[in-house]
């Protein structure tokens, strides 16, 4: 990719109308991302009724006694409500896309034309799961939030078995915590990543604010993915770990400037922008008083000042010593013969 693919993802956070996932494509609309990601599950499917909601998730909702499954009910997007959704990115020009939680949700995502598949944290270790996903698409983008490198290896290997070329996998960094505390970002594991598996490297963010991302890019991060939302404060699993509108907006212009920072050749020379400088703020050797044609230079009649036109100071030790070929006035370019 020629430039930082950059993930908007609403996930859940429409809180199951449809109203709230279409502002939310406004907004990354509106904030110039390249995707906005939704989830696809059914839910009775990705979690027994006896699975108990995590931590930030009992701590973000209206209901403690809830079970995952409740939970997940209120939030679940039918099929035709993906319709809806696609037909609506298509007419705001935004590249629809999904993670898939379960079976039957991946071949759903495959038969109404995704053709890269999303891995999220929780599935790097569904051996079935990543079978499936191996043999419905060939290009795949894996989340490794809780994984060790062996893990990852597991499931990068699920893929090449089944035909998938490494340049067609990328590999996010993650933490699953939400939010991820930035001490425990652990940044420099995206490198890890890459020095290992030699694929495309990203990172899926879920610390508070903007600066991980953006730091991410400067390391060499191909793939941003970050979780947005209307309003923080609003009830629901993922919202406080996530960006309001004018945030993503800042997130994504922050990006497109660092990427530019970093496209260069990598050789140290001054740039197109900076070479008319150069006369302005160098100095040359100029005159520090009157000088008469035959005197001879030395430390208390020559000096240096801008601007960088004349004779460098580099050549200081040149210039004194020889004879004055001609008349100078003070601050005047010293010239020899």
């Amino acid at each position: 990719m020629s430039k930082v693919l950059i993930i908007a993802e609403a996930g859940v956070n429409h809180n199951g109308s449809l109203e709230n996932a279409f502002l939310l494509i406004d907004a990354a609309v509106e904030a110039g991302v390249d995707f906005v990601k939704f989830q696809t599950f059914k839910a009775e499917n990705l979690v027994s009724k006896s699975a108990k909601k995590a931590a930030y998730q009992i701590e973000n909702t209206q209901n403690a006694e809830e079970s995952q499954l409740e939970m997940l009910k209120k939030l679940e997007l039918s099929h035709d409500q993906h319709q809806e959704l696609i037909l609506y990115c298509s007419k705001k020009e935004i590249k629809f896309f999904s993670t898939a939680f379960d079976l039957e949700s991946l071949q759903y995502l495959k038969d109404i034309g995704l053709e890269i598949v999303k891995i999220p944290s929780g599935e790097i270790t569904n051996l079935p799961y990543l079978r499936k996903a191996a043999k419905l698409f060939k290009e795949v983008i894996i989340s490794t939030g809780m994984s060790t490198l062996n893990e990852i290896k597991d499931a990068v290997e699920v893929f090449e078995q089944e035909g998938i070329s490494r340049a067609d996998i990328r590999i996010l960094h993650c933490n699953t915590e939400y939010p991820t505390p930035f001490e425990d970002v652990n940044l420099l594991a995206m490198l890890s990543i890459q020095k290992e598996f030699k694929t495309e490297i990203g990172y899926s963010d879920h610390t508070a604010g903007i600066e991980v991302p953006i730091a991410a890019v400067a390391l060499g991060a191909k793939i941003i993915e970050k979780h947005f939302t209307l309003d923080r404060n609003m009830k629901g699993p993922d919202h406080a770990a996530s960006l309001e509108p004018h945030e993503l907006r800042d997130m994504v212009s922050a990006i497109r400037n660092i990427e530019l920072t970093i496209a260069g050749s990598g050789i140290k020379e001054p740039s197109a922008s900076e070479i008319k400088n150069k006369v302005i703020a160098r100095k040359s050797i100029v005159a520090q008083k009157n000088i008469k044609k035959g005197d001879i230079f030395a430390e208390n009649n020559i000096t240096v000042k801008r601007p960088g036109n004349g004779i460098s100071p580099m050549r200081w030790d040149e210039v004194l010593g020889q004879v004055a070929p001609r008349d100078f006035n003070e601050d005047e370019l010293i010239e020899l013969e």
